[in-house]
């Protein structure tokens, strides 16, 4: 059998045709990042993005509970699982050039009136009142990418597998984050717990004395009144304290798949040392590390692969079928070869006439889609260049406040000593003591407050950085 020429000529065509690109592809602005972040004290190139989870973070108790995390955390378990659904979607995608094959086989009988044309015709032609069909057959299908709609199909589930894929280090960028920020809230919490204790001890020697006082006629009630008020609001910081540590614990617990439990922590705030310097690189690095802006950009490429596919559905469609087996009216003759053998190859080019402008409608709709994710685009990287900017302010300001507060600490405490030595040999007033207590309570506390907030604002710009991926 000789394949007909117009059969050749559609072949050709789509071998000329395939791979055509009808639309343009828009390319992420690349003048969305500063030069520089606003308050980096540094034109260093280099990032603290690019170190290691454990080059940064060096306490050994917070590296167990991010290697935990990141093997038992429930949202990175979903994570991988969101991984591994987009995967078999792209691998599909890789066969779209491929043609569809099904495998049909059917038997029919049909039993037509005594009475009617077709019954009338098979009993005088056939001899027989029954028609029957037995068919076996390989169909195929197959539509050319003329104009790159499946190269455009592929290119959005492999950025759509790619963006899983982000997402997931997105997620542990900020697990890392929280599992650090987490332990340092806790540590503070033990230094504040420490503080009040030592607090309520002064407060009840502060006591005794003026109890003793009292005795002697030296002071009045109100003296006692006052030393119990401040001896209380020691006391009412621990029960607080104890609070904050349960459900911190447990919050970190939750975070790394765990049974709400004690936090085993062998260090404490004032072991840790708050990093010196922190070089924050150049905006432009922080765009191709940090995921939630590479996602953008992913975005970016499933937008412009939309927007091919729309366009190509305006354009023709090349598609050929092609099917043969064996068909025979007789049951024993359907194997009988060649006798049985049949086949049928066409092939069509449908072009889109009129179709209620719902084609032209989705190529606008999807080109306006595109320019929203370039501005989503715009909006990320400009988030996250607010973010570090933020962080680098932060770590600055506390880094003054930190040692405005340790000297005021320092003072503080030398003024209690003073005052019980004072008030004991009766040279100041129980008053006085009572302030400098207080005024030591509240300093140290912020003094640890501040502390916490400096190692979370340096474990924040990590970040904010793209840091975090790496281990």
């Amino acid at each position: 059998m000789k394949t007909p020429k117009y059969f050749i000529y559609l072949l050709l065509i789509s071998a000329v045709a395939v791979g055509c690109n009808v639309s343009k592809d828009v390319s992420v602005p690349r003048t969305a990042t500063p030069v520089i972040y606003r308050g980096s004290m540094s034109d260093d190139s280099s990032s603290i993005a690019a170190l290691p989870v454990k080059e940064f973070i060096r306490e050994p108790d917070i590296q167990r509970l991010i290697d935990t995390a990141l093997i038992r955390n429930f949202d990175l378990q979903l994570a991988v699982k969101n991984i591994e659904a987009a995967e078999q979607l792209f691998k599909q995608s890789r066969l779209g050039n491929l043609p569809v094959m099904n495998l049909q086989i059917t038997a029919n009988s049909n039993r037509p009136s005594d009475n009617s044309l077709s019954g009338l015709s098979t009993s005088q032609f056939l001899g027989t009142k029954h028609l029957e069909d037995f068919n076996a057959s390989l169909g195929l299908s197959w539509e050319a990418d003329i104009w790159g709609k499946i190269k455009n199909q592929q290119k959005s589930a492999l950025a759509a597998y790619l963006q899983t894929a982000e997402a997931r280090k997105a997620l542990q960028t900020r697990i890392v984050a929280q599992v650090a920020q987490g332990f340092y809230q806790l540590l503070m919490m033990d230094a504040q717990m420490e503080v009040a204790k030592r607090n309520l001890k002064w407060s009840d020697s502060t006591l005794r004395i003026i109890k003793m006082q009292y005795d002697v006629g030296q002071v009045t009630s109100l003296a006692i009144q006052q030393a119990e008020a401040q001896q209380l609001v020691a006391a009412q910081l621990i029960p607080q304290l104890e609070q904050g540590i349960t459900i911190q614990e447990n919050a970190l617990s939750i975070l790394t798949g765990k049974v709400p439990a004690a936090i085993d922590r062998q260090s404490s705030l004032d072991q840790v040392r708050t990093p010196v310097t922190l070089a924050a690189g150049f905006p432009a690095a922080m765009v191709s590390a940090r995921p939630d802006v590479r996602s953008a950009e992913l975005a970016l490429n499933i937008a412009n692969a939309e927007v091919g596919i729309a366009k190509a559905n305006l354009y023709p469609t090349l598609s050929i079928t092609a099917s043969g087996g064996l068909n025979s009216l007789k049951a024993s003759d359907w194997f009988n070869i060649p006798a049985s053998l049949f086949g049928v190859v066409a092939g069509g080019i449908t072009q889109p006439i009129f179709q209620r402008k719902q084609l032209k409608t989705q190529y606008e709709l999807s080109k306006i889609d595109r320019d929203m994710v370039v501005i989503q685009f715009r909006q990320a990287v400009l988030n996250a260049t607010g973010e570090v900017s933020d962080e680098l302010v932060k770590i600055e300001k506390l880094q003054q406040q930190y040692e405005i507060s340790l000297q005021r600490v320092t003072t503080l405490q030398q003024a209690v000593k003073n005052s019980n030595l004072l008030f004991k040999n009766g040279m100041a007033t129980y008053l006085e003591v009572i302030t400098a207590q207080s005024n030591s309570l509240q300093s140290e506390l912020a003094l640890a407050s501040i502390k916490t907030s400096q190692l979370i604002a340096a474990v924040e710009l990590y970040r904010a950085l793209g840091g975090g991926v790496s281990l």
